[in-house]
C-alpha cells in the first residue's frame, strides 16, 4: 500500500509499505478521507516519517472478529489506541486513557497506524458507523475538524444565551465557530490572519478581533457590555492567548483550552471566579447528538472544508498549509 512521508525539510513521497494485518479485536480500515491536521510541522522542520495522521474516515475492508462493525460498513475512525477495559474507556473518555496498548503487536504487523495511507488498524469499537446519507468527508469531521470544540462546547454547556469567544481560527478553531453557531450562541473570533478571520466570518461569527491590537480586549468587552464573554475556547495554546482569554471572560464564566502545550497564564482566574477546562476530544457517548450537528450543519462544513488534494499531491498540500490560506485541507489516499 501507498503511505505519505517527510523525507526531508519540506520534502514529501510516497512510499510503499506492506498491507496491515489484524487480530484480536482489530479490524482493517480502508482509508478514503484523510483530514490533514498539525503534521505540517513536522513537514517544515525535516522531521523524517513515514508514520503520519491522526483523522480518517473509510469503509472497513476486514474484522479479526465479529463485533460491533463488519466488512462494507462506513466507519470515522477515532484517534489513539487505549486499552478499551478502563474506567475511562468504559464512560466515552477512551481520549484520556492511561493504558493504550501497541496496535502492531498485538497484531503482528509492521504497518497500520498512519492515516495519511490507503489502509490503517484499529480497534473495532473506535470504528463509529456513519450514518447512511451522510458523507465520508463530512463524517470525517468527527475528528479535529469538529471533535475537540464540540467537546469543549459539551463541557461548558453552550446555548442561545452565551457569548463565546473562540481563539485561533485555524481548523479547530473554525470547528468551534461551527460548533458554536449551531448552538444559537453569538461567537467572537480572535485571529490575526485575513483569510481565516474572513473564513470565519462566513461560517457565522459575529466579529473577529485582531489579538495585535493593543486594545483587543477592550474590544471585547465593549462587544459585551462590559462584562466579557460567557465562554471562552483557546485552540492556540499561546500564552498571551490563554491569558486573553481569561482576561476577556466575565466573573463566574468558563473558560476551555483545547490548544496542546505553551505556558499556561492563569491570570486572574481566582478573583473572576472562573471554571478552566482542559479538552482533547469528545466523549463517545454523544455520538447522536454529534452527529446530528453534521448532518444539520453540512453548508458550513463545506466552507470549513477549502481544499482537497491527492495524496500523491501531499507536499502541495502542506506547502498551502504553511500559507495558512486554508480551512481543513483532505487527502485522498488513492489519488
Amino acid at each position: 500500500m501507498k503511505v505519505a512521508a517527510i523525507t526531508g525539510k519540506q520534502q514529501a513521497a510516497l512510499v510503499e509499505k506492506p498491507m496491515p494485518k489484524v487480530r484480536a479485536d482489530f479490524a482493517l480500515v480502508k482509508v478514503e478521507v484523510a483530514p490533514m491536521c498539525t503534521e505540517y510541522k513536522a513537514y517544515k522542520e525535516g522531521w523524517a516519517s513515514d508514520n503520519l495522521g491522526h483523522e480518517a474516515a473509510g469503509t472497513v475492508v476486514e474484522v479479526a472478529q465479529p463485533g460491533p462493525v463488519k466488512p462494507g460498513d462506513r466507519v470515522v475512525v477515532m484517534p489513539q489506541y487505549p486499552c478499551g477495559k478502563c474506567a475511562l474507556c468504559s464512560t466515552g473518555d477512551y481520549i484520556h486513557c492511561e493504558h493504550g496498548v501497541n496496535p502492531l503487536a498485538i497484531c503482528g504487523s509492521e504497518t497500520g497506524t498512519a492515516t495519511y495511507a490507503q489502509y490503517l488498524i484499529k480497534q473495532d469499537w473506535l470504528l463509529v458507523p456513519v450514518p447512511d446519507g451522510m458523507s465520508l468527508e463530512h463524517a470525517s469531521m468527527a475528528c479535529c475538524g469538529l471533535g475537540p470544540t464540540f467537546g469543549a462546547m459539551q463541557r461548558l454547556q453552550v446555548t442561545a444565551f452565551d457569548t463565546v469567544l473562540v481563539l485561533g481560527l485555524g481548523p479547530v478553531g473554525l470547528g468551534g465557530v461551527i460548533n458554536a453557531v449551531y448552538r444559537g450562541a453569538k461567537v467572537i473570533g480572535v485571529e490575526s490572519h485575513p483569510y481565516r478571520a474572513q473564513l470565519a466570518r462566513e461560517l457565522g461569527a459575529t466579529a473577529v478581533v485582531d489579538p495585535n491590537d493593543p486594545d483587543v480586549l477592550k474590544q471585547i468587552k465593549a462587544m459585551t457590555g462590559g462584562l466579557g464573554v460567557d465562554r471562552a475556547v483557546d485552540c492556540t495554546a499561546v500564552p498571551a492567548a490563554q491569558k486573553l482569554a481569561i482576561e476577556a471572560t466575565r466573573r463566574r464564566g468558563q473558560v476551555a483550552f483545547v490548544g496542546w502545550g505553551g505556558h499556561i497564564e492563569l491570570g486572574n482566574m481566582v478573583p473572576q471566579g472562573l471554571t478552566l477546562h482542559g479538552i482533547w476530544h469528545w466523549n463517545l457517548q454523544d455520538v447522536f447528538p454529534f452527529f446530528r450537528l453534521i448532518r444539520e450543519s453540512t453548508g458550513r462544513l463545506d466552507r470549513q472544508i477549502t481544499h482537497r488534494f491527492p495524496m500523491s499531491r501531499v507536499k502541495d498540500a502542506w506547502d498551502l498549509q504553511l500559507t495558512g490560506n486554508c480551512g481543513k485541507v483532505l487527502l485522498d489516499p488513492w489519488a
